[in-house]
């Protein structure tokens, strides 16, 4: 009732307000599982990590597909589209976790700054998108600030910073089949496939590694599955309460929090370097997604939207 007494502009400063506020909270729930996985899998296969993840993300999740009438959404004509799908969020989540347990976390979420790239140029072998000067340009930028982190050639090379480039990579080949889905099925059955087939993908690697976990243990890797959960859903919050492109500039704060916890939790202390690759990155990402809003390019169809949407 009262919602009709408010102006427009009142309603849409409210909403772009919460979308901030639950965009921020899934950067620090996605900063917070990060380093969860860094110290599990200190203990752990990151294999047996993985499964779990899956595991107590599905069973967190349940309750919100009962409800929406899990049976009904499950009819699908693209299932093979779907086991593609799983397969590549499978490649993402495997590269990622191996990485973060050995390359430090600021690092890490800076790479992973990446994907929006990859998802264009994937956009435009895949969908036939047209993109142009300014587009490429912005991109070239960002391939420069991911060489200012990476510095070939200066010092020792992590090998393990290539998996965090492959999980930006594989993740980007997820988000174009979130696209090519989204065209005829809706976001809970998108949802709902994505995590009742990457559990059995999970579940084999698993078995050859097993660990059984201590109590202790197993309270971590629940928390690991309710962070990626709630991060999911807040996530897919504020986007439905604003525009990617206007909060996407807050993901950036994924970066200094990861960092923070990071020092508190590992001593980890980031490189100089790697702020002003990031930011680099970064600012060639927004670019990108604001030059698409621009275009009027449909949110649904937007990389940058869809990056945030699929993220591990």
């Amino acid at each position: 009732m009262m919602r009709g007494w408010l102006s427009p502009n009142l309603i849409n400063a409210t909403s772009d307000s919460r979308a901030a506020l639950l965009m921020l909270l899934s950067c620090v729930i996605f900063s917070l599982m990060t380093a969860v996985v860094r110290h599990i899998s200190q203990e752990l296969p990151t294999l047996e990590v993985i499964f779990f993840r899956n595991l107590f993300g599905l069973l967190t999740i349940a309750p919100l597909f009962v409800r929406a009438g899990l049976v009904a959404h499950l009819r699908t004509s693209r299932i093979r589209l779907y086991l593609l799908r799983g397969g590549t969020g499978y490649v993402s989540m495997l590269c990622w976790f191996t990485a973060i347990a050995v390359v430090p976390l600021a690092d890490a979420v800076a790479l992973g700054f990446t994907a929006p790239f990859f998802v264009t140029i994937l956009s435009i072998l895949v969908l036939g998108e047209v993109v142009r000067r300014r587009r490429w340009t912005a991109m070239l930028i960002g391939f420069a600030g991911a060489m200012v982190i990476l510095r070939p050639g200066f010092g020792d090379f992590n090998g393990y910073y290539l998996l965090v480039v492959a999980s930006a990579g594989s993740m980007a080949c997820s988000v174009i089949m979130i696209k090519l889905l989204g065209r005829t099925d809706s976001a809970t059955t998108i949802v709902a496939y994505m995590v009742i087939i990457i559990l059995p993908i999970s579940a084999v690697p698993a078995i050859f590694v097993w660990q059984p976990p201590t109590v202790e243990q197993l309270l971590w890797l629940l928390a690991l599955g309710g962070l990626a959960t709630a991060g999911h859903l807040s996530v897919t919050k504020a986007l439905m309460l604003a525009d990617a492109t206007a909060i996407m500039p807050l993901d950036f704060t994924r970066l200094p929090i990861t960092a923070l916890i990071a020092f508190w939790a590992f001593a980890e202390v980031p490189d100089p370097w790697v702020w002003v690759g990031a930011a680099i990155i970064f600012g060639s990402s927004v670019y990108i997604a604001q030059r698409e809003a621009k275009l009027k390019i449909d949110p649904e169809e937007r990389p940058a939207a869809a990056v945030i949407e699929a993220r591990e």
